[in-house]
């Protein structure tokens, strides 16, 4: 691991190259200071940290630990800048410091709590003594009192006085030993409370992070010294999330442009200046060479090369995960795109958000507004009533790649109702992105069997079915829509089973993928009926399980 180092003096900056070397040893005690974040560049998978630290200097060399740095830090990725008169002889990175240095013990406060824990350990081992001794007593007054009138030598006067002293004698001991349990019990509560408020103490001092820096400098002159540090860690990510909304298909559409951020770097940030990127720092940025290409017989390889797959167009109805209608929550303003500026340059796009913010580290979601946009959209209606009986509203946005979106996942408002969510998906080679703004309920689609046109028969060897549905749509909205309308017959690559379709209503036919399509366009409480119909004939021992 390597450290980058640079002074600053005035407008003069160089950039030197330290290795990680062991700590020197250093005859004072260490001088600790506590660094402050002020920015943060997130990526997908990490993060940029920059913080600095204020620390009084001596005269000469010096240990310095800065504390509240990121536990995850990138050691490869360290800089330092540091005055001109400040000569950084080491670096080191570590989680455990307690464990390999000695704590400061200047702290006044920390030092009578710890005076007042070896008083308490020494009075409870003065009464562990003192509950030994009256035990041992307790146990020579029992031997002693087995004694008898008759073999002991003792008349009955004697015996009296023997038994009468041998009573309060251990009443007494006994009396002494339940004192010193209570004594005991209220020491061991008092240090537990002091071990506990020490382990606080120390918490406190280092609550936001375990990882620490510890610096050897050489210092020409005494006096206050500003240090910069910049490193990438791990723990911190960010995901773009949107809310999309209109009011009807014939406005533009809002889109709001947020961020999801989280972070368990380890520190909390406080007052940040955010910046969100696409990139990725940690991505191999090595060229790609090339090789020369030796060709290779089938029976060098291991195993055949994969067949690619066949690019067909499929019949896939938009489904739209609905939760019901329910209120949306209220637009953020929109000077929200006020404090925010997008840079968009070759290799990743980046949001600078001028507003400072607050993310724990404690790995829960942040939500971060970015911007707001009104988009042009042209709005159309597509149903495939084989799946889905009900149309969803499709908004198509031409030349999408100027509003610099990223792939993620979208809220949809449409009316002022909350309808579900849908999937942005930027990584599409058209220009056109479409976008499902969910279920119209407002526009009624019925497919049904039409029985007498529907039927079995046997011919000899072979069966021979038909198959006729009839598609109803209903606009029973107060404005004209334009609807793309699909459905589907089935297709056989065997060569004794032979399909027929017999009628399609005008539909534009894709023979080689079987779907149908119609580009209907209906007034408002228009209704308009399809009828297709499709003929197979099987041998009678064929069995279809999709049929």
């Amino acid at each position: 691991a390597c450290y980058f180092i640079h002074k600053k003096f005035k407008m003069k900056k160089t950039i030197l190259l330290v290795f990680l070397v062991s700590a020197i040893g250093f005859a004072q005690k260490p001088i600790f200071g506590t660094a402050k974040i002020n920015a943060a560049t997130v990526y997908s998978n990490s993060t940029e940290i920059s913080q600095n630290v204020a620390i009084m200097l001596p005269k000469g060399n010096s240990e310095i630990v800065i504390k509240n740095v990121s536990s995850y830090l990138n050691e490869s990725s360290m800089q330092i800048g540091a005055p001109a008169n400040v000569t950084v002889l080491s670096v080191q990175f570590t989680t455990d410091y307690i464990a390999e240095y000695d704590i400061d013990e200047s702290n006044p406060n920390k030092k009578k709590v710890r005076d007042s824990i070896v008083w308490i350990q020494k009075e409870i081992q003065k009464i562990g003594i003192q509950k030994v001794s009256n035990t041992k007593t307790i146990e020579l007054l029992d031997k002693n009192q087995q004694v008898s009138g008759v073999n002991s030598g003792l008349n009955m006067v004697d015996l009296m006085k023997m038994v009468d002293y041998y009573g309060l004698k251990r009443t007494e001991i006994s009396n002494t030993i339940i004192a010193l349990d209570e004594k005991e019990k209220k020491l061991s509560k008092q240090l537990t409370s002091l071990n506990d408020k020490l382990q606080i103490n120390t918490k406190n001092e280092d609550k936001t992070s375990n990882g620490k820096l510890i610096l050897q400098v050489m210092n020409e002159v005494a006096g206050n010294t500003d240090f910069e540090l910049s490193y990438l860690s791990y723990g911190a990510t960010w995901q773009p999330f949107y809310e999309l909304r209109a009011t009807s298909i014939t406005d533009p559409m809002q889109l709001m442009y947020k961020a999801k951020v989280t972070q368990n770097t380890g520190i909390d940030w406080k007052k940040v200046k955010l910046t969100l990127s696409s990139g990725n720092p940690n991505q191999n940025n090595q060229a790609p060479s090339v090789n020369p290409w030796f060709l290779q017989t089938q029976n060098t390889l291991f195993s055949p090369a994969p067949i690619p797959e066949a690019n067909e167009d499929k019949l896939e109805a938009v489904v739209v995960e609905s939760y019901g209608a329910a209120r949306s929550k209220k637009a953020l303003a929109s000077s929200v795109s006020n404090y925010t500026s997008i840079n968009e340059n070759q290799l990743n796009i980046t949001f600078d958000i001028a507003i400072p913010y607050d993310i724990l580290s404690n790995g829960k979601s942040h939500s971060v507004a970015l911007k707001e946009l009104k988009i042009p959209a042209s709005f159309r209606y597509y149903a495939v009533p084989k799946t889905e009986k009900e149309a969803f509203l499709l908004a198509d946005i031409v030349d999408y790649s100027k509003y610099n979106l990223l792939t993620g996942e979208a809220n949809i408002i449409f009316e002022g109702m909350y309808v579900g969510k849908t999937q942005i998906n930027t990584s599409q080679t058209t220009d056109t992105l479409s976008l499902s703004m969910g279920r119209d309920k407002k526009i009624s689609i019925n497919r049904e069997k039409v029985a007498d046109k529907s039927g079995t028969k046997f011919l000899s060897s072979k069966k021979e079915q038909t198959f006729t549905y009839d598609i109803t749509v209903r606009n029973n909205k107060k404005e004209s829509v334009a609807l793309l309308l699909k459905d589907q017959y089935p297709l056989s690559t065997d060569k004794e089973i032979e399909i027929e379709l017999i009628e399609s209503d005008k539909a534009k036919v894709n023979t080689e993928t079987g779907i149908l399509s119609w580009e209907l366009n209906l007034k408002p409480n228009e209704t308009k009926k399809i009828r297709i119909s499709y003929k197979l004939k099987y041998p009678k021992d064929k069995v279809f399980v999709n049929l």
